[in-house]
């Protein structure tokens, strides 16, 4: 009964379930009028919880379960805890994309979740017309304010939200921030310079991107595990340490606000336009709203921005070739003596740019993305199978990129020219199975910012350094300690050498 219960009326938290599985055995033991002992408790729990889990288990395993014909690992088939503890280590891109090289662009990666690289699901699910954010962004959410972030707002709160970010991501407002990224840029540059020799570059890219958003938004813990278990974390909050970084970054955006409101800024920062100073609203955001839009405008920004960069360093000094062809076309875009943050030219650096679209595809600083939801209505048709009503999916870009269906041939291998060369017969490059800053309206508002401070910076570096790795620096290994904790996780120094042109 307590299985054909919680499988009609899904718990959004564990407080409840918890609570009537624990008293469930006593009153059991109370019916049958059975003498108290610790033994006798202790041998009807032990039942209790048996028969519940072999229930869940034999349905979730049988051929009666709606995605029984979906393939997949029997651990997925069972429980979520796999993916937890996948996650943990930080492993799920990787393991995500060995489980579709071995079934297929369909994966069953959990008892009610699916994986699926095909291309044909990137507009079923992620375009116009898709599905909303499913269970995994609900951690992201703090059940104890009412106050919820772009990131997790859904339906017609996202499409309002949304309107505003877009006005403080237009072309007109990327001009206003070209000021405040010029001047970012070149203190990176400045910085570098008085530290030739061996630098840890992506700490530096880290140390820009964080300063850059941090003016941007303000005018100057890994809950990607409990993302696969979205029913515990209104628990957890009921425990003061294992939330408390998440309080210390609340602190730190409402002091940052408050600083912003009382220095105000010389630029229509994205704080203007979030707050909509302007006036463009009917109902203007509230205090908390912007706060909530502030922080993750710094770590969605800057995390992102700093592994992208980091990984094209690494990409284009492990193939010397791409260096030397991506410094030279740096040179002559910019000869001497002229303005490297001029991003009226950002268009003549091809090269460049299709280094960063392979560095994009190979390692999407965002690899597995969150899952969208089926809408209640019967399920849906994705690519040909029928995905019932209610079902998680992912869209990983990890996987979806390195599927030589999608991107062909070596779609392992660092291979910018792909962006560039005429189609050969046997050539596959599907650009709509290229979703690094994810697909259709909930894609990600900050793209073109993105694609401004990427060119700048890497072209202000190439033009002003050369680069090696640094000596003793195992640089091969520095792939394998990128963490997959929703956004990339760094997971050691990328030294480098740097010596100035």
């Amino acid at each position: 009964m307590n299985h054909l219960y919680f499988h009609q009326f899904e718990p959004k938290s564990a407080n409840g379930p918890l609570v009537v599985l624990t008293v469930q055995p006593l009153l059991l033991l109370g019916a049958v009028a059975a003498p108290l002992s610790f033994s006798s408790i202790l041998e009807t729990y032990v039942v209790f919880i048996l028969a519940l889990c072999s229930s869940i288990v034999v349905y979730r395993l049988s051929p009666f379960h709606p995605l029984a014909h979906i393939p997949g690992p029997t651990v997925n088939k069972i429980t979520k805890l796999w993916g937890a503890w996948v996650s943990s280590g930080g492993d799920q891109h990787r393991v995500n994309k060995a489980l579709h090289d071995k079934y297929g662009p369909f994966v069953r990666t959990g008892p009610n979740e699916v994986s699926i690289i095909h291309v044909d699901a990137v507009r079923a699910v992620l375009g116009t017309g898709g599905f909303q954010k499913g269970q995994y962004y609900e951690p992201r959410t703090d059940p104890t304010l009412s106050t919820r972030s772009l990131l997790t707002l859904r339906n017609e709160a996202h499409a309002n939200r949304r309107r505003i970010w877009n006005r403080g991501m237009s072309s007109e407002s990327l001009q206003e921030y070209e000021s405040i990224l010029a001047k970012r840029v070149t203190q990176l540059v400045d910085r570098l310079e008085g530290l030739c020799g061996t630098v840890d570059i992506a700490e530096w890219f880290s140390y820009f991107t964080f300063d850059f958003m941090g003016d941007m938004a303000f005018g100057g813990g890994n809950i990607a595990v409990v993302s696969h278990i979205p029913w515990l974390v209104p628990t957890l909050y009921k425990i003061p340490m294992a939330t408390r970084g998440l309080k210390e970054l609340r602190q730190f955006g409402a002091t940052c606000a408050t600083n912003r409101i009382k220095t105000g800024s010389q630029v229509k920062d994205l704080w203007y336009h979030l707050m909509d100073e302007a006036g463009m609203e009917k109902e203007q955001p509230s205090f908390a709203e912007v706060v909530a839009d502030g922080v993750l405008s710094i770590i969605a920004g800057s995390d992102t921005t700093a592994i992208a960069l980091s990984s094209f360093v690494w990409f284009i000094l492990s193939n010397p070739e791409a260096y030397q062809r991506v410094q030279a076309e740096v040179d002559s875009v910019y000869p001497d003596g002229e303005s490297l943050l001029d991003i009226s030219k950002h268009s003549e650096l091809r090269f460049l740019t299709a280094c960063l679209n392979e560095t994009l595809r190979l390692h999407p600083p965002v690899p597995t993305n969150g899952t969208r939801q089926v809408p209640k209505g019967g399920g849906k048709l994705i690519a040909d199978r029928f995905i019932p009503e209610n079902t998680q999916i992912y869209i990983p870009p990890y996987s979806l990129h390195r599927s030589p269906g999608n991107f062909f041939p070596g779609p392992d291998q660092f291979d910018p020219d792909r962006w560039l060369r005429k189609q050969r017969p046997d050539d596959v490059l599907n650009l709509a199975a290229f979703i690094p800053f994810s697909a259709g309206a909930a894609n990600c508002v900050g793209k073109s910012l993105a694609w401004r401070e990427m060119l700048m910076v890497s072209s202000s570096v190439l033009k002003k350094f050369e680069l090696r790795f640094a000596d003793d620096f195992q640089s091969k290994d520095w792939l394998d300690k990128l963490q997959d904790v929703f956004v990339t996780s760094i997971g050691g120094p990328l030294l480098v050498e740097l010596s100035l042109r």
